[in-house]
């Protein structure tokens, strides 16, 4: 029997492609079918956020939690150290650039050894499949691991290899609040992501397998056997030579936690409610992730010395009082620190209440921009004339801070020592609707009281500003007259405004810089700034508010001291109070100029005289009493401003006809043949009680000759010091020892009226009224008396001791 072979049909060529296809796109469709039933949810689907203020150098500032009360710090995978990138992946993941989500050969490895020994050994988890686990829990059995492999796949076909990478980095867990490598970094180890050293990368890379057992700040213990076991497997591995993981080994685990800084309180807590949230790039996509991150221009170092000073110092002021500083980087307009209170914490200071965005009385701090404008009126020059004595403008009587007068000062005078009068004389003159819109055409928007137009008051603080609103406009002496919008963040445009021409910026510089400091013996200028600081002072009325503005080549500084409730601090003024933390500020700042300001073609010297305040003629000497060196703008020189007091003002120098023989003044009128001509030079007559008697003789023209018949006033006729003579001699009463007292009694006058030792103001009496008045020591005196028309009497008296024997 003959067997016959079977003969097999050759495989169909359609199954044996089908097949294979078939196997690869049934479980694809599947997987689309099941990615429609059970889509991913990310985090940018949620609605809550944390959102993390930073300074420039990326040092967390404050951070605000999400609603959950968890704390992120988002960071992209270029700003974390490659040691700590080795570790993760070395440690938690080594194929992860290669697998689709799901690593099959550790799974099966995790389950082998967890069969053999009872124990698990190792993880089976891929990076992926932790995040997959952050966004969608599970419980821990055999369905909610499928699920987990399931949302991993998911990921993997949504999302870049780089992307996955970054969620990790930012959702991971690391104990309490903290979520993130980054605000894990900062809270544990106190430094950046960026920074880490072989250590502190293995301890950050375990500790989110068991974040509550392995706090540092708690189980220290714990953290070093867990991180010393990832320091092993980075020898084992080869990826870190033997030598270097021993010596991380010897570096200790310091228990230390601070998840939430709070370095900028106030500025952070307005930055918030400002920004919006901030988008993440990656080199593929954008990935969104719901961190905000505001990106300020903050010096950590310098926002703390400065917090640090400014909280030294209100300790040592009385009980509810607050400060808030700010300092600004002139070139950038950055902010560099920012302290809206003396202590946030402290509520019996109103330490929640942000002092540099408060509007507040701004005292006498805006009469440097009210004399740069007169400067480019021509009115001024920085050696003008003018006269701090008594005087109604149209009703209104303006008062120096130290109730004195001091008679014929001059421009830079009237400024560094923010005297009232001249101050309200100047703003008459140049008007105070014109004032208002030069400061707001430079963005300086003054707040004024409800149905109040701009008045005379508005030089003296009868006004609302801010502390970021001065310090802003500041910044103009510093920057050729250009007034900038502060820079918070990085975010921020340079935004600039003309404030002031760039010489008149430069000459009330000058004028300020020439300041003598309080705070130094002499009023030397500090080692550290060693070409000065050009600060201005202001007091509020009833001492609410006191100021300090400084500004140096390379920062503008503000400070204000004060109660946030507006209660009056007796005895709390800008020179006493502001002044010295202003100083102890720029003293703490760095040190380094560039060049120095150059001088603005606009810009000379000239020397110029009083009483005229024009240049000296060299022919006529007689009339230049006092010569000065003064800044002019646009050469122009102007002169003294006519006499508010003298009706009869005609010009100044001033021409008369006298009497050839007896010098005697004679009219026209008068019959005296040949009559010459003189020509006097005029002191306005309110300055006349301080001037010595020389000069006040040879500014008034001489008496009328008894030939004219007609009578003509003099500036003392309208008021007279009663029962005092000049060259009276007091001598105390009898025996006694204390020194004499005098009655002060005028007769005439308009008005209320002053009364000045010396120039200095002793009383003020009105019509008819009567004081007394003890001398406090012995010596020869000036009596004066003025009313606020500028009409005066004076006489020279001499006080003697008690222990004086004639």
């Amino acid at each position: 029997m003959v067997l016959m072979k079977k003969k097999y049909a050759s495989p169909n060529p359609f199954y044996s492609v089908a097949i294979p296809v078939a196997f690869i796109f049934i479980p694809f469709i599947i997987f689309l079918m099941m990615d429609k039933m059970f889509p991913l949810s990310m985090p940018e689907d949620e609605k809550s956020f944390a959102v993390t203020v930073i300074a420039r150098d990326g040092t967390p500032l404050r951070s605000f939690p999400d609603e959950k009360g968890v704390w992120r710090y988002p960071v992209r995978v270029s700003e974390v150290s490659p040691l700590y990138l080795k570790a993760l992946l070395s440690y938690e993941d080594r194929l992860f650039w290669h697998h689709p989500g799901v690593n099959i050969y550790a799974l099966f490895r995790a389950v082998f050894q967890y069969v053999q020994t009872g124990k698990p050994q190792s993880g089976g988890s891929t990076i992926t499949m932790q995040v997959a686990r952050l966004f969608h829990p599970h419980s821990k059995t055999i369905p909610g691991k499928l699920r987990q492999m399931f949302r991993a796949l998911q990921l993997e076909f949504y999302y870049s290899k780089k992307e996955i990478l970054t969620m990790y980095l930012n959702y991971a867990p690391f104990g309490g609040p903290v979520e993130g490598v980054q605000a894990a970094s900062f809270a544990y180890l106190g430094k950046s992501a960026k920074e880490l050293s072989h250590a502190e990368a293995a301890l950050l890379a375990v500790l989110p397998q068991a974040p509550s057992r392995l706090r540092p700040d708690r189980h220290a213990g714990r953290a070093t056997r867990a991180r010393n076991k990832v320091l092993n497997r980075m020898a084992q591995f080869g990826v870190w030579d033997r030598e270097t993981v021993e010596e991380a080994k010897i570096e200790r685990v310091t228990p230390r936690f601070n998840p939430r800084p709070m370095m900028v309180p106030l500025l952070a807590r307005r930055l918030k409610s400002e920004t919006r949230n901030s988008k993440f790039e990656t080199r593929n996509s954008e990935v969104e992730i719901r961190n905000s991150i505001i990106r300020t221009f903050i010096d950590p170092y310098m926002q703390q010395a400065v917090a640090d000073l400014v909280y030294g110092f209100i300790q040592g002021t009385p009980e509810h009082t607050s400060a808030a500083a700010l300092v600004v980087e002139n070139k950038s307009l950055a902010v560099k620190a920012y302290v809206g209170s003396g202590d946030f914490l402290d509520d019996s200071r109103f330490g929640h209440v942000d002092m540099i965005r408060a509007y507040r009385s701004p005292g006498s701090t805006l009469k440097s921009f009210l004399y740069g404008f007169a400067l480019e009126e021509g009115l001024i020059h920085s050696e003008s004339l003018l006269v701090d004595a008594p005087f109604s403008f149209s009703g209104y009587r303006p008062e120096n801070f130290t109730q004195a007068f001091s008679g014929p000062v001059s421009v830079s005078e009237a400024l560094q020592r923010s005297l009232n009068i001249p101050a309200v004389d100047i703003l008459d003159r140049l008007g105070p609707k014109f004032f208002d819109t030069r400061l707001r055409q430079g963005g300086l928007r003054l707040r004024f009281p409800p149905h109040q137009e701009p008045n005379l008051t508005m030089i003296l603080g009868g006004v609302g500003a801010s502390l970021e609103d001065l310090v802003s406009a500041y910044t103009a002496f510093a920057c050729q007259g250009l007034a900038g919008k502060l820079r918070y963040t990085t975010d921020d445009p340079i935004s600039e405004r003309r404030l002031l021409s760039p010489g008149a910026a430069y000459i009330i510089r000058q004028i300020l810089q020439e300041h003598r400091r309080p705070d130094l013996p002499g009023g030397r200028v500090s080692l550290e700034h060693s070409r000065g600081v050009a600060w201005k002072t202001g007091t509020s009325y009833g001492f609410r508010d006191a100021w300090s503005v400084g500004v140096t080549d390379r920062h503008t500084i503000g400070v204000w001291v004060g109660r946030p409730d507006g209660t009056p601090s007796p005895g709390q003024y800008g020179r006493a109070t502001a002044a010295p933390l202003l100083f102890s500020i720029v003293d703490s700042l760095p040190r380094g100029y560039g060049p120095p300001p150059s001088v603005p073609e606009s810009v000379a010297r000239a020397e110029i005289c009083w009483p005229l305040g024009t240049r000296p003629s060299g022919k006529e000497d007689s009339l230049c009493h006092q010569r000065r060196h003064a800044w002019i703008l646009n050469d122009v020189i102007p002169p003294t401003f006519p006499d508010r007091a003298d009706r009869h003002w005609l010009s100044n120098p001033m021409t008369i006809l006298v009497h050839p023989e007896s010098g005697l003044r004679v009219d026209a009128d008068c019959p005296v043949p040949n009559p010459v001509r003189k020509t006097i030079a005029r002191w306005p007559r309110a300055a006349e009680p301080w001037l010595n008697p020389c000069t006040r003789a040879a500014c008034r023209p001489p008496r009328l000759d008894p030939v004219c018949k007609k009578p003509v006033s003099s500036c003392a006729e309208n008021i007279r010091i009663m029962g005092i003579e000049s060259d009276t001699v007091f001598r105390p009463p009898g025996a006694e020892t204390k020194l004499p007292t005098i009655t002060l009694q005028a007769q005439g006058g308009q008005g209320r009226l002053y009364w000045l030792l010396n120039g200095e103001l002793v009383h003020q009496t009105g019509i008819g009224e009567t004081r007394f008045y003890q001398f406090k020591r012995p010596g020869r005196y000036q009596l004066t008396v003025m009313d606020l028309g500028g009409n005066y009497d004076a006489v020279e008296i001499v006080v003697l001791g008690g222990n004086f024997r004639g």
